[in-house]
């Protein structure tokens, strides 16, 4: 018998039908002995039509009172999914994020989580019932009633596991797995039976939009079992586990997956004199802008000036033109400024790098032989990521797939 925390997001509870498909889905693992505790998010499309409302009676909604109004799309689903449950002859509870006690800072529509009263929990399960749980919600110490920003349901399913120690955290999402790279762009594509949290955690940052980011920092933190499943497969399968151990079998496999992001823009400050602070001459203008800079390489001086690129995202790329060339230009005596809003970045991931040699050697030969010519570079411990031209994107995609032998079962 194992204590199981399943969540499910919006499009998995947004209709009555899918609200008793999940309600079947919990009845099978409660009929293999398991302990289940559920916590939903609201049905898809209600938040956004929460918060719409809010805005036509007030301009700039008072974030308490938005937290009061957003917070009953979750209190509706826990409802309807608790009666679902007692239809098909289940005993079942469902709690509001105050009445679990998920006690959280005051800091309204973006709340972090503080600590779980796990007690009451614990007693409805010894009591054989399904606990369903509101996601994206908590309570201050004040008790007022506080939401928990984007990726909230997956933060409180995984909160909920890690204060429950459960034995593992099954998030349900309209896709069954971590693929080794997006399928639409290399049908070999396999789904990964695991993968560790680092590896998951740049996949999550390099545009793989599986998983919420805080939810997978949130479960490394606290060591959580995380499990990605489809919940609308009859028969799920086994998703993709997300584990903290490096098994020796991970040891094989160098290369986890491909990740890629095709909104890149390329920028480089020509002719910039080669003396110390200049990166934050550049820079800080651009991020006072709030324009986020992701790849940064500063040439070889010569003569006493140097290049300096850096790469934003394309939506950004035209307002930090105009501040490089309106205020950093003139302001740093740079000869000019040139850009590139068609390139893409393609990065690929893996812990077995830290011990193999030889994986970006083979990353830039395999792009070499198809005429792909690399602009930028940049690496950690366990990734390489490329900015190339964005119309060889799939391509280079698709040719280091092959490469690192990712469409094949036993990598």
């Amino acid at each position: 018998m194992a204590l199981i925390v399943q969540k499910y997001g919006g499009t998995s509870v947004g209709s009555p039908e899918r609200i008793k498909n999940v309600a079947r889905r919990v009845a099978k693992f409660k009929a293999q002995g398991h302990q289940v505790v559920v916590v939903v998010s609201a049905m898809s499309g209600e938040t956004n039509r929460l918060v719409a409302l809010a805005h036509e009676i007030q301009k700039h909604p008072d974030p308490r009172e938005l937290d009061v109004v957003i917070s009953t799309g979750e209190q509706v689903t826990i409802g309807l999914l608790a009666m679902a449950l007692k239809d098909i002859g289940l005993k079942a509870k469902s709690y509001t994020g105050a009445q679990v006690r998920i006690l959280t800072d005051s800091a309204f529509t973006k709340a972090r989580i503080v600590s779980i009263d796990e007690q009451n929990i614990r007693a409805d399960l010894a009591n054989d019932c399904v606990v369903v749980v509101a996601g994206f919600q908590g309570e201050d110490e004040h008790g007022n009633i506080t939401t928990l920003g984007r990726g909230g349901s997956d933060t409180t399913g995984v909160a909920v596991a890690a204060a429950l120690r459960a034995d593992e955290c099954q998030i349900y999402t309209d896709v069954d797995g971590v693929y080794t790279t997006d399928p639409r762009v290399v049908p070999e594509a396999r789904r990964l039976k695991s993968i560790t949290f680092e590896e998951m955690l740049e996949m999550a940052s390099l545009g793989s939009k599986v998983l919420q980011i805080r939810s997978v920092e949130f479960a490394g933190k606290y060591k959580v079992k995380l499990r990605v499943l489809s919940s609308f497969l009859d028969e799920p399968g086994e998703g993709t586990l997300i584990t903290f151990e490096e098994d020796d079998k991970m040891e094989q496999a160098i290369i986890s997956g491909i990740a890629f992001n095709r909104d890149e823009a390329k920028i480089t400050v020509l002719g910039v004199p080669d003396k110390p602070g200049i990166a934050y001459q550049i820079l800080g203008p651009v991020s006072d802008a709030n324009i986020d800079v992701d790849m940064i390489i500063q040439n070889v001086g010569v003569d006493g000036t140097t290049d300096f690129s850096f790469t934003v995202h394309r939506n950004e790329f035209v307002k930090a033109m105009d501040i490089l060339k309106g205020k950093v230009q003139p302001h740093i005596g740079a000869r000019d400024v040139v850009g590139d809003n068609k390139a893409a970045k393609v990065s690929v991931v893996g812990v077995g790098m830290r011990s193999h040699v030889g994986i970006a050697s083979k990353m830039f030969r395999t792009l070499a032989e198809e005429g792909i010519n690399i602009q930028m570079i940049s690496t950690s411990e366990i990734k390489i990521s490329v900015v190339i031209d964005e119309k060889y994107l799939e391509l280079a995609v698709r040719v280091l797939h092959k490469a690192f032998d990712l469409d094949q079962e036993d990598a």
